[in-house]
């Protein structure tokens, strides 16, 4: 018998231990063996199927590939013709439209213009408008105060600034 401190090991339960760990082993190696194979073989063949599929689903991948290349390269070259006979038809159709938008901004400046003259006048009766309004309000506080010439200077830079902020 061997003592470490907290364990102790003897020798005879160890050599026991042993009988029974072999005759498992024995045990397991004749019943187990044959299914644990078994499954081995199955696993391995299942992998070897899914890898062959695999391989033809990826020849089929492939030839799809390929085929939708003829496809696109078909339907690009189609693409093209339709794009050239746009671009006729457009060229054809460029200097009528040209044309139609020319006169259409001729219409569209005149009537801006004419706009703009009647705006313009307008903003000038009612220029004078505020003009004769800002003059009479000018005369009756020069009327309200009979003020001497400097007074009357300062009240009329202040009306001139008080109408400016008006307009």
């Amino acid at each position: 018998m061997l003592d470490f401190g907290a364990v102790r090991l003897e020798f005879g339960t160890m050599i026991f231990q042993a009988i029974v760990f072999i005759v498992l082993l024995l045990i397991v190696g004749k019943f187990a063996s044959k299914p644990i194979k078994e499954m081995f073989r199955q696993r391995q063949e299942h992998i070897e199927n899914e890898i062959g599929a695999a391989e033809k689903a990826r020849e089929r991948a492939e030839k799809a590939v390929k085929e939708q290349k003829e496809a696109l390269e078909k339907a690009r070259d189609e693409a093209y013709q339709i794009v050239d006979n746009a671009k006729k038809q457009a060229e054809s159709q460029g200097d009528k439209m040209l044309a139609e938008a020319k006169a259409q901004s001729e219409r569209t400046l005149e009537e801006a213009r004419a706009e703009i003259e009647r705006e313009r006048e307008k903003a000038v009766a009612s220029l004078r408008e505020q003009t004769a309004e800002l003059s009479v309000m000018l005369a009756s506080k020069i009327i309200e105060k009979e003020l001497d010439k400097e007074q009357q200077t300062k009240e009329i830079d202040k009306f001139l600034e008080q109408a400016g902020d008006r307009l």
